[in-house]
């Protein structure tokens, strides 16, 4: 969509361009693109614009670079306060696929883990995540944040057991490494890739009952934590982003902030960082875009 079509829920800070975090942006968005896309809600009043929930600093680096239309997440009116609960980061795949792009537009790999503040031997983990995968497994997991580490598990399974593995993630809304681990275990011989079976082979030891029954429980505790967080996550984000608003509303009053600077300054500096604050109870993502 058109970038002139976005309105900004918030004012950047004065000196904001200055900082050295919009530096990153806009080094990280000349060298490989924009890496996670702005969200964005309809503005009911109005059907050819869109409020900007999250990205204001990625938008105004691309003002800034003269670029006139962007790709965004649009929220629907229940997601508004919700969707960063699903969208906390650039999903692995995404990433990974991201990546390729760069390296074959011709952007070195050093270039790369510059812009997104990464080693350059995670760079390239990155590049073979895919390594070992098949397509269709790739493609049911591309929206979800489950961690490298779970990828290297199911490239120790065959392609049909891969699927299978993703399935039983998906359906379980579980993409833990334990879960991962826990469903390589109970993987057939005659479903594993052909490295893995060797390797099955040469351990003496192998996963034992027992070793499968703790996996287990500890999945279980790990699916009772995760429900209780869920069951709160609701209300008490709604509760965190409307006190948010509160406080970017006030500091939009300029007696409000002449009167923080002159009597309460420690209040002002603490009051601007929460007004700032883009998304709520967020994982570090893997770009420093914001």
């Amino acid at each position: 969509m058109r970038i002139d079509q976005l309105v900004p829920l918030k004012t950047l800070r004065e000196g904001v361009r200055e900082s050295r975090k919009y530096a990153q942006i806009v080094s990280s968005v000349k060298a490989i693109g924009l890496v996670e896309a702005p969200a964005v809600a309809p503005n009911p009043k109005n059907a050819e614009q869109y409020f900007l929930l999250d990205g204001h600093l990625r938008i105004e680096v691309l003002k800034q670079l003269g670029v006139d239309t962007v790709e965004c997440l649009v929220a629907n009116d229940d997601e508004t306060y919700t969707y960063n609960k699903r969208v906390n980061r650039l999903p692995p795949v995404q990433e990974h696929r991201m990546i390729v792009r760069a390296v074959e537009r011709g952007v070195t790999e050093a270039v790369i883990a510059d812009a997104l503040g990464l080693e350059v031997g995670s760079i390239r983990a990155r590049f073979r995540l895919l390594d070992g995968i098949c397509d269709e497994t790739a493609d049911m997991l591309k929206d979800t944040n489950c961690s490298m580490r779970v990828f290297d598990m199911l490239r120790r399974m065959s392609p049909m057991r891969q699927i299978e593995a993703a399935d039983l993630m998906i359906g379980q809304n579980n993409y833990s490494l334990i879960f991962a681990r826990a469903l390589l275990a109970a993987t057939p011989e005659d479903q594993l890739a052909a490295p893995a079976k060797k390797a099955r082979k040469n351990d003496l030891a192998g996963p034992t009952s027992q070793q499968i029954s703790r996996m287990e429980r500890e999945l279980a505790t790990l699916q009772t934590q995760v429900k209780s967080v869920e069951d709160s996550y609701g209300i008490d984000n709604l509760h965190l982003t409307f006190a948010r608003g509160y406080v970017a509303k006030l500091l939009g009053n300029a007696r409000i902030v002449r009167w923080l600077s002159n009597h309460r300054q420690e209040y002002l500096s603490e009051f601007q960082r929460i007004a700032e604050i883009e998304t709520i109870g967020t994982v570090a993502a893997p770009a420093p875009q914001e």
